[in-house]
């Protein structure tokens, strides 16, 4: 079985997006069907309006999914928030060719929003505000042949860009003041984290239901390895210094990649693992290899530099297979 993890960069269509979807999906449908996925993590899906309908519906995605083999897949889909449809911008989204016996989305169902008072916002802002998450976590229960069920989290954190500060900026990339810039930095770096630890004690809960969870956690989580983020998630023996609690920890699976081949994110000329896949203890016994498709990416930084968005993603996509119910 082959469960992959693809940031797909803000699917969307006109006017919002500056490539046509007909163009990108040039691009992106031969790189979804490379994947030859069973199970897919999609991040960065946007939601479209459609005349007489109150909540938003992927309408890109399913323009971009007719024809392939994930046309007809199971999903589940984020939302975003408070009853409603999918959000405007980075939806996740979760195929399965298998069926899915439950969902859930978890946003600050652990962790409550963190408080925090903007030192160099102008005006000065009277008390602290709430530090929320941009996206929820969406969970997957996956019913695979031969009776196992697999839970599959797909994650997107917050990416390594300051937030903004009111009236710290002079045009969207310009600061004012590098007391803002790093000030926005630390906001990013904060919900980084705190999602984190968000989804450890989800981890927790998973493993206090079922000891021998199949668990994988696949997204974009815009951190390398050994970060907070990834620290948080793993829970390493080496860490915890109890050899009881080892079951917990999560094996990240890009660690079998070659080292010239671990990347997902050029930026800079700097090669970056941003995307990621874990397993619970009990799935990496199952586990046989990984693969990352990064053969087609530029520079992200240039693209900017020269105002070009990109027709597929800047981000590759990661697939790894597992002997685990059947791909027939």
């Amino acid at each position: 079985m082959r469960i992959a993890t693809f940031n797909l960069e803000s699917l969307d269509l006109p006017p919002k997006a500056r490539v046509p979807l007909e163009i990108r999906a040039e691009i992106l449908r031969p790189a979804l069907e490379r994947l030859q996925a069973d199970i897919l993590c999609l991040q960065e899906v946007n939601g479209q309006h459609v005349p007489g309908e109150s909540d938003r519906r992927l309408v890109a995605l399913d323009r971009l999914l007719a024809g392939t083999r994930y046309a007809n897949y199971a999903r589940v889909v984020s939302t975003a928030g408070e009853g409603r449809g999918p959000a405007d911008v980075h939806n996740l989204v979760t195929l399965s060719r298998f069926p899915i016996s439950n969902q859930r989305e978890v946003r600050h169902g652990f962790v409550p929003p963190l408080s925090y008072p903007m030192r160099t916002a102008m005006p000065r802002e009277v008390g602290p505000k709430p530090v929320t998450f941009d996206r929820p976590i969406l969970v997957a229960h996956i019913e695979v042949p031969g009776g196992d069920t697999v839970v599959v989290v797909n994650a997107h954190f917050r990416a390594p860009l300051a937030t903004a500060i009111p009236s710290q900026k002079l045009e969207p990339f310009v600061w004012k003041t590098v007391g803002g810039w790093a000030e926005g930095y630390f906001l990013s770096a904060m919900r980084r984290a705190s999602q984190a630890l968000e989804l450890r004690f989800l981890l927790e809960e998973l493993f206090d239901q079922n000891a021998s969870a199949l668990i994988t956690v696949a997204g974009d989580f815009n951190a390398e390895d050994y970060e907070i983020p990834l620290n948080l998630l793993v829970g390493a023996e080496e860490n915890t210094g109890n050899p009881r609690l080892a079951n917990r920890s999560l094996i990240v699976l890009d660690r079998a990649l070659a080292a010239d081949r671990r990347w997902s994110l050029l930026y800079h000329g700097r090669r970056q693992m941003l995307d990621h896949m874990l397993a619970s203890q009990v799935l990496y016994g199952r586990f046989r290899s990984i693969d990352v498709h990064n053969e087609t990416l530029s520079d992200e930084l240039v693209g900017y530099a020269r105002h070009i968005r990109t027709s597929g993603s800047a981000h590759a996509p990661l697939v790894a297979e597992f002997a685990l119910g059947s791909a027939s």
